[in-house]
């Protein structure tokens, strides 16, 4: 395994453990009628993965560290959630001026990601169905 590789993994490990942490409190302060937990991570994901690539870009202030990239962007923001690397990715389509690809990205990945979850749950329940 590389050192990167290494990276990601820990920093996946915390990503996540801090996505579990902060989704239950709110969950259990708030309750769970709308998803807030989830919303307050993608939407502090996606604050923190703006700013990491912002720092960690070619004139920013940590752009050499060694494994800075790989632990904070890549690992823990991707184990924190993966909206915020759909964010920036659909964020670099805007900046680079391809708003139909940028669109196309948004509408696509809400739309897809939607009906494939969808889709598994209906399967679920039709394959236990058939089961019993």
């Amino acid at each position: 395994m590389t050192l990167a590789a290494l990276w990601v993994f820990f920093g996946s490990a915390l990503g996540g453990m801090a996505r579990y942490l902060l989704s239950n409190a709110v969950a259990r302060r708030i309750g769970e009628t709308f998803p807030w937990g989830t919303l307050l991570v993608n939407v502090s994901g996606c604050f923190v993965i703006g700013a990491l690539a912002a720092v960690t870009a070619d004139n920013g202030s940590i752009a050499g560290h060694l494994g800075a990239r790989e632990f904070l962007a890549i690992g823990f923001c991707g184990g924190y959630t993966t909206f915020s690397s759909f964010s920036l990715q659909t964020l670099n389509l805007v900046r680079d001026g391809d708003w139909r690809r940028a669109g196309f990205n948004v509408t696509g990945s809400v739309v897809a990601c939607f009906v494939a979850t969808w889709c598994g749950f209906e399967l679920v329940v039709i394959l236990s169905e058939k089961m019993t």
